[in-house]
């Protein structure tokens, strides 16, 4: 698992972190138009067009189509198929527990599935699969910090903040062009 110290090689330096958002942009993609919003040193959310927490900019932020240039360059990349790891400077604010789950949100392989259970294990916390899921469904950065791998015990695909379909899509996607080394051809 990631620990905290690897974890800031995916996060802007926080002591030079507005504390708010201030600019956001738009991408087009295979699922929609996602937005993304952050501050001049790093993302801090990306939302998506349809699902249960779809989310619009707020008074004071600014649109800027020209923000999150290395963000908006990997994610055309992710959905052309040719990138697996993100190294964008984000951002990302919350609890203990949810920078933990976070963090082994992060170790889950590109076209792999993990579940509920696993993160817990993985942050050595074997009884929270159940706050992992609160915690995974907190998650501010979407498919760079890849809470649409994680599944339920029984392999079924749970709730996500972009729907269900999202998730499904996004599955679809990296199962389409992921490699596995033992997978024969």
């Amino acid at each position: 698992m990631e620990d905290f110290a690897a974890i800031d090689k995916h996060t802007a330096d926080k002591k030079h972190v507005s504390k708010r958002i201030t600019q956001y942009c738009y991408v087009d993609s295979p699922i929609g138009k996602l937005m993304l919003a952050g501050c001049v040193q790093g993302l801090r959310m990306i939302s998506f067009p349809t699902g249960p927490q779809i989310k619009d900019p707020l008074d004071g932020w600014t649109l800027t189509p020209s923000c999150f240039p290395q963000t908006q360059h990997e994610l055309c990349a992710y959905f052309d198929g040719h990138l697996q790891e993100f190294k964008a400077p984000i951002f990302l604010e919350g609890t203990h527990f949810q920078k933990q789950v976070w963090a082994a949100l992060l170790n889950v392989p590109y076209g792999e599935c993990a579940s509920y259970g696993d993160i817990a294990k993985a942050i050595d916390n074997p009884g929270s699969a159940r706050a992992v899921g609160g915690a995974n469904n907190a998650n501010p950065i979407p498919i760079i910090v890849p809470c649409h791998r994680i599944i339920g015990a029984n392999k079924s695909l749970t709730g996500f903040g972009g729907g269900l379909n999202t998730k499904k899509a996004l599955l679809s996607h990296e199962a389409k062009y992921a490699v596995f080394p033992d997978r024969l051809l």
